[in-house]
């Protein structure tokens, strides 16, 4: 198994991204899988080229994305991408889609593809918290959630993909009362064990992730 996990570069004036520092420093390979490492640009549309290109070249059964949630105390697995633009700052290269689709011709939504509850509980029993997230938000992570979900679902059948957002690193949260942050060792572990999931997972698990509100 071959699995492409990508991290983005830092963007919203941060100067480092945990997302592309923990996916660094993954091991070559993890559970058996060849992990394959891409840097994306936090950029719209870009950062899918970049992403169908990897794709192409290197031909993973897997596409596994890592965002940085900033404010998010835990990591969270992602359930579903929607087909919406709405940023709230500029990306990389000053765009700021506003209500605009990601893909005209696509679906309001996809589910992603990866055993999310078996990601989770194999996160929480390295003694890191985790949990199911419903929401990708409406940049550019959940731009390449949805995005690589119908790369997936039209040009590449038989590819699974999904997305983790990832806390700020202590280092981001210095000058950030009151925010929350995870150490790069305990990111590098949950993502070590997310992808451990993914290789060794058949069929997900049937146990609750759901939330009230």
């Amino acid at each position: 198994m071959k699995i492409l996990v990508t991290g983005f570069d830092p963007f919203g004036g941060e100067t480092i991204n945990p997302a592309l520092e923990t996916v660094k420093r993954l091991p070559d390979t993890i559970a058996g899988a060849q992990i394959i490492k891409l840097e994306i640009p936090t950029v719209c549309h870009k950062s899918l080229r970049v992403i169908d290109e990897a794709i192409s070249r290197y031909d993973p059964d897997v596409i596994l994305s890592v965002g940085q949630a900033g404010g998010r105390p835990d990591i969270t697995v992602e359930r579903v991408g929607i087909n919406v633009d709405d940023c709230r700052i500029p990306d990389n290269e000053g765009n700021q889609p506003i209500d605009e689709p990601i893909f005209a011709d696509g679906p309001a939504a996809y589910f992603v593809t990866l055993p999310i509850k078996a990601m989770v509980q194999r996160i929480q029993e390295k003694g890191i918290p985790a949990s199911v997230s419903n929401t990708a938000g409406t940049f550019v992570c959940n731009h390449v959630t949805y995005g690589v979900c119908h790369l997936t679902a039209t040009k590449y059948p038989g590819k699974r993909s999904g997305f983790i957002h990832i806390p700020y690193l202590p280092t981001q949260a210095v000058d950030k009362k009151n925010m929350p942050s995870m150490s790069q060792e305990m990111l590098l572990e949950g993502i070590s064990a997310a992808i451990e999931a993914i290789a060794d997972t058949r069929e997900d698990l049937k146990v609750t992730g759901g939330t009230t509100h």
